[in-house]
């Protein structure tokens, strides 16, 4: 029986080089190379790890197109091969890679929404883990608060964007035979959790999102609050931790 000659390494990166040969160590059971079967099987995996970006991005796919979606994504996979076996996690570079593709300079909102539809994906996917109960922070002494930290929900993202991401994925994603009025000037901060079963998307004000995004960077209560204050007079402190506690955006909180 023929032996290919070909190592792991070689095999791997000429199945993401569509333009190029097929190795010359692929032989066919003839023994002569045999091209045709390489290509079919490279076809195969490219097919394979596009069909796995647009199960992720089905936001972004609506957005661009089935057809120029598919062009896209195989763009991408030459340049950006899976780094694990786990197809589900294939794509976390795929917001930056839209944000710099030239031909999509004139849809710089595809980026956020691809960013918003990834940390869907990982906060659906993440260890169940149950939200802070807002009586833990209650019982902690008031001169000790303001040094608290506030320790993130593996599920929790935050994603702030110029463009309403939030509208664009319902619209394009979950209640597409809904009618969902989108403003492309209305920047919106959006808040991804899962405190129970369901992912949730939330929307949060601009001060509140300026506190959260703090939090979850492990910033002190006080730091959180004094930087939110100062971006919007008109901060609620009350307000803000409200949020945080009906959202499940937290775990634990930590005093030293």
């Amino acid at each position: 029986m023929p032996v290919s000659t070909v190592s792991a390494a070689e095999f791997s990166s000429a199945l993401l080089k569509p333009d190029e040969a097929a190795p010359r160590g692929i032989v066919g059971p003839d023994g002569d190379i045999s091209p045709k079967r390489f290509n079919v099987y490279r076809n195969n995996v490219v097919v394979s790890l596009s069909e796995a970006l647009a199960q992720t991005f089905p936001a972004v796919q609506n957005l661009l197109g089935d057809e120029y979606f598919q062009a896209l994504a195989r763009a991408f996979v030459t340049v950006h091969p899976p780094q694990s076996p786990v197809l589900l996690w294939y794509g976390a570079d795929f917001p930056a890679f839209l944000e710099a593709f030239p031909p999509l300079a004139g849809y710089p909102y595809l980026a956020d929404v691809a960013r918003l539809e990834w940390a869907w994906l990982q906060a659906y996917h993440t260890a169940d883990c149950g939200p802070l109960d807002p009586s833990v922070v209650v019982a902690i002494a008031p001169e000790q608060l303001g040094a608290a930290r506030f320790e993130p929900h593996p599920a929790s993202a935050l994603i702030v964007s110029e463009f309403p991401i939030l509208d664009l994925v319902r619209q394009n994603r979950f209640e597409k035979n809904d009618t969902v009025s989108v403003d492309l000037k209305q920047p919106q901060q959006v808040l991804v959790t899962r405190p129970e079963l369901d992912v949730k998307m939330t929307f949060v004000q601009h001060s509140n999102a300026v506190f959260m995004d703090l939090l979850l960077k492990g910033r002190t209560l006080q730091e959180a609050a004094e930087a939110s204050a100062a971006a919007d007079p008109e901060f609620s402190l009350s307000g803000a931790l409200s949020d945080c506690f009906s959202s499940g955006a937290f775990k634990d909180i930590i005093v030293q």
